[in-house]
């Protein structure tokens, strides 16, 4: 397989002060002389003219001689090469993709929306030109099998409840999920000659036949997971609350006591509403 390699032509300001100077003096040898046949060089000084390439920063010029690849001018500036030489203009610059939003199924098979955002650029001109059909469609198109694949190697979301807890997530490892996409994609795109620089997840989201299902399971482990905070800190108030009245010995409390009194300290700790106060004008026991 050949790399690229760097061409450096003639300088095109020289080539052009040559071309002016046989212009002028044919001119002035057909004043001069009056014969016709200084003419026959016009055609010749002419034929210099598709030689004459301006090259501005980040770009680049692939160099063909009848189908043989003869180099690369990567550097900017006016330049004067051979003029059968056929010259691809390949953009050195960044560039951003934003890929459609695929669906595809994550690790445990829920479908799911997913699009990534790509910056890419031309690093090996050689490759981009000679090794692939359109370097640009290959990016699209191995950009695309890249987010299918990284989707499929991780859930959406943990599911501890049901024994499926990952360490890595598409929605909470955001940082690990670009840095195995950027990964997968510079791999692919290595073969035409193209340099990643960054690869993020652009979109996210459950797809929408099961959206509101997974908003839902959402909703409630989340009410789980507070209430299940709830309970641990009302527990501990109330064991607080026993420990202080024993030991200051405030009031002599009998098992049966303690529990009416864990059982009304439980239902106020953890009740959704604020609790009713009722006054009891009676002994304990009414």
């Amino acid at each position: 397989m050949k790399e690229e390699k760097h061409s450096v032509p003639a300088n095109g300001y020289l080539m052009l002060f040559i071309f002016f100077s046989l212009f002028i003096t044919s001119i002035v040898l057909i004043i001069i002389s009056k014969n016709p046949k200084y003419l026959l060089l016009f055609p010749f000084i002419l034929s210099i003219t598709p030689g004459f390439i301006m090259l501005q920063p980040n770009n680049s010029r692939v160099l063909l001689l009848f189908g043989k690849y003869v180099g690369t001018i990567k550097k900017n500036g006016f330049y004067w090469v051979n003029p059968f030489y056929s010259k691809k203009k390949i953009s050195l610059r960044a560039r951003n993709f934003d890929s459609e939003r695929l669906k595809v199924n994550d690790k445990l098979g829920n479908p799911v929306m997913i699009s990534t955002i790509l910056v890419w650029r031309v690093k090996d001109t050689y490759k981009a030109a000679f090794d692939v059909d359109n370097y640009e469609n290959f990016v699209r198109v191995q950009t695309d099998a890249a987010v299918r694949k990284l989707a499929s190697m991780y859930p959406y979301d943990n599911f501890a409840d049901e024994g499926h807890a990952e360490d890595i997530t598409l929605r909470s490892s955001v940082n690990d999920v670009s840095e195995a996409l950027e990964k997968e994609i510079d791999e692919r795109l290595s073969i035409a000659g193209i340099e990643v620089l960054e690869a993020r997840i652009g979109y996210l989201a459950y797809a929408q036949e099961i959206a509101n299902a997974m908003l839902k399971r959402q909703q409630a482990t989340a009410i789980i997971a507070a209430r299940h905070k709830i309970v641990e800190g009302a527990v501990s108030m109330v064991e607080m609350a026993l420990e202080a009245l024993s030991k200051k010995q405030i009031v002599d409390l009998d098992e049966e006591r303690k529990a009416a009194m864990v059982s009304n300290l439980m239902v106020i700790l953890c009740g959704d509403k604020e609790a009713s106060p009722v006054i009891n004008s009676g002994t304990l026991n009414h």
